[in-house]
């Protein structure tokens, strides 16, 4: 499926969705209050982007899954390299890496309350918490994917175990980590939106969200505060995997197909 395909695709989807939601709430299925009509979720949505409160709460997340997201990569790609190249410390933190990762992060929001407060450390603490997982993982099994041809050829040749890392392995795992942080990025905004919600006082855009839940009539801008995190998301997403596709174009590239010879016989390609 070729990018025009996929966009037409997506485009499609979206406009389905909008049609759906906008005959459920205008034929009167649900209530209002409930589920207000998709045009008028959008236009309020345009509506917030006037507002300089709102936009600056939309900024107080965005630094926040920044610094999160940063500091979980910063962690992250050292440990899950030093995971992968030393086998005897794997096996040490193994155990302790399996009980932490399964934790969801929001459950440990009173415990890091508690002992950071409120305030924006505690916000980036738990983004960075629950990015670091898909980070050190895709680190770790990018080590293990990297051609052992390439670094037997180096070794042969002289080189050394920092020369073999920086050569050979950390270019072949680049790609996985790139993907670990694409992975990464959603999750950390999700937390960051997630954790604002939860806290409920401050600024952000999950406080918006939050405090429009307390307001007579506020679940439009409850939902409108909802497509403002989703088209993060995707603006997000897009230009991570915009990035990606051009630092590592031989990593998606599709290997040649084989040519048919004869009934059951394929040719290398040449």
């Amino acid at each position: 499926m070729t990018r025009r395909q996929e966009l037409v695709l997506g485009v499609l989807g979206t406009v389905l969705a909008f049609g759906a939601c906008e005959t459920v709430a205008r034929a009167g299925f649900v209530r209002r209050s409930y589920l207000p009509p998709a045009s008028e979720v959008l236009v309020r949505a345009v509506r917030l982007a006037g507002d300089g409160a709102f936009l600056d709460g939309v900024g107080a997340t965005l630094r926040a899954w920044a610094l999160g997201l940063a500091l979980a990569c910063a962690i992250a790609v050292p440990l899950g390299l030093l995971l992968g190249t030393v086998p005897g410390l794997d096996a040490a933190l193994r155990a302790i890496v399996e009980f932490l990762r399964p934790l969801p992060s929001v459950a440990l929001i009173p415990l890091v309350s508690l002992l950071l407060g409120s305030g924006t450390s505690a916000e980036v603490t738990l983004i960075a918490y629950a990015s670091l997982w898909p980070v050190l993982f895709n680190t770790v099994y990018g080590l293990a994917e990297t051609d052992p041809l390439a670094k037997d050829t180096l070794r042969a040749f002289g080189f050394g175990r920092l020369a073999v890392l920086l050569r050979v392995e950390l270019p072949g795992t680049a790609p996985f980590i790139a993907a670990g942080v694409r992975i990464s990025a959603a999750v950390a905004l999700i937390l960051a939106v997630a954790s604002e919600i939860l806290s409920g006082f401050g600024e952000g855009l999950g406080i918006f969200i939050a405090q429009a839940e307390t307001a007579t009539d506020g679940t439009r801008d409850v939902l409108a505060g909802v497509v403002w995190a989703g088209t993060l998301g995707l603006v997000i997403n897009g230009v991570l995997v915009g990035a990606e596709r051009r630092l590592f174009r031989w990593a998606h590239e599709a290997p040649p197909a084989r040519r048919q010879s004869g009934p059951g016989r394929q040719e290398a390609p040449t």
